[in-house]
């Protein structure tokens, strides 16, 4: 996981740091999943899709396209990470779509393609919502994963 919202925020990792940990782990085999999303600040001033598409951009254009493919993103709203608060189904769908519309304008065959997982806060009440979601393709899952019970109903939701 390369561009985590703790890394951002503790150590000042910008876009240009998260670019180079990907060329990295790209060069040593490791499929790396890109991790993007706006502060509470960022969504309440209607900046959420400028600083998301600007992180995933970021990477995404500087990359070959077979280079492209081998990338997942993680869509992690900061405000819902380790809160208990979540973005709506609707809300995280309207960023993963503007995601794959981004990507498109590099590639129509990779927009399709491409793995976007939703992670702020996806639990055991919520997943099943939103991974119905057209564009959410799974679930980074942080403090869930630590409740057996939890974790196994996030899975059966994503059957």
């Amino acid at each position: 996981m390369l561009g985590h919202s703790e890394r951002r925020q503790l150590y000042r990792e910008d876009d240009a740091a998260v670019f180079d940990r990907v060329i990295a782990a790209l060069g040593i085999g490791i499929r790396p999943i890109l991790c993007v999303g706006e502060t509470l600040e960022e969504r309440d001033a209607g900046r959420t899709e400028e600083v998301v598409l600007r992180q995933v951009g970021y990477v995404m254009s500087r990359l070959e396209p077979a280079q492209r493919r081998l990338l997942t993103i993680a869509y992690e709203p900061v405000w819902a990470i380790g809160t208990g608060r979540t973005a709506t189904p609707m809300q995280a769908q309207e960023v993963m779509a503007a995601i794959r519309v981004y990507q498109a304008g590099f590639d129509r065959e990779l927009a399709a393609e491409l793995r976007l997982l939703y992670g702020g806060s996806m639990n055991a009440s919520n997943a099943a919502e939103l991974l119905a979601q057209q564009d959410i393709d799974g679930g980074l899952i942080g403090g869930a994963s630590l409740k057996v019970d939890d974790f196994i109903a996030i899975c059966q939701s994503a059957g």
